[in-house]
């Protein structure tokens, strides 16, 4: 038992390391995005769109809206916007007429990976390094990060701050 209370310190500090680890990166990260937005002459809401449209190929406006939390009325003219710009193509759907399918132009997001070009590279080089064990625990942590994310986004939606 006191072997478990000499360990706790040293747990809690790992603990807040890791923490505060993750703010920065996070802190970081958006930084990071608000840079590339800038350069490609979108802002980040843009952004997080297309990528999200590069993830699934596909989707409708409202699971637009849902994935960046936007209003449908803001995703429609998000979308509006990038589809003049070239990065998307909107139709309707043959099954339903009211609902829109967008779908990105494989050029432009081609053109739109480029900024991330270096940084993915750096990225695989880091990656490179670990052991096929410790990659799946980064895996498994960042998938129950998502999860949280995604519970946390629900609950604000609905307005239950407790």
């Amino acid at each position: 038992m006191i072997a478990d209370m000499s360990h706790e310190p040293t747990r809690a500090s790992a603990i807040a390391d890791l923490m505060r680890a993750g703010r920065e990166t996070s802190r970081l990260s958006m930084v990071f995005r608000y840079a590339i937005a800038e350069r490609l002459g979108l802002t980040v809401s843009d952004l997080e769109c297309l990528d999200y449209l590069a993830d699934v190929g596909s989707a409708t406006a409202g699971q637009v809206a849902e994935r960046t939390n936007l209003t449908t009325g803001a995703v429609t003219s998000m979308l509006r916007r990038l589809q003049q710009a070239g990065y998307v193509t909107a139709e309707r759907d043959p099954a339903d007429r009211r609902r829109v399918i967008v779908t990105p132009r494989p050029e432009r997001i081609a053109e739109m990976a480029r900024p991330y070009e270096r940084f993915a590279e750096r990225a695989e080089r880091l990656v490179e390094g670990y052991h096929v064990e410790e990659i799946r625990l980064l895996v498994r942590h960042y998938d129950r990060m998502q999860e949280m994310y995604l519970a946390e986004l629900d609950r604000l939606r609905s307005s239950d701050t407790t």
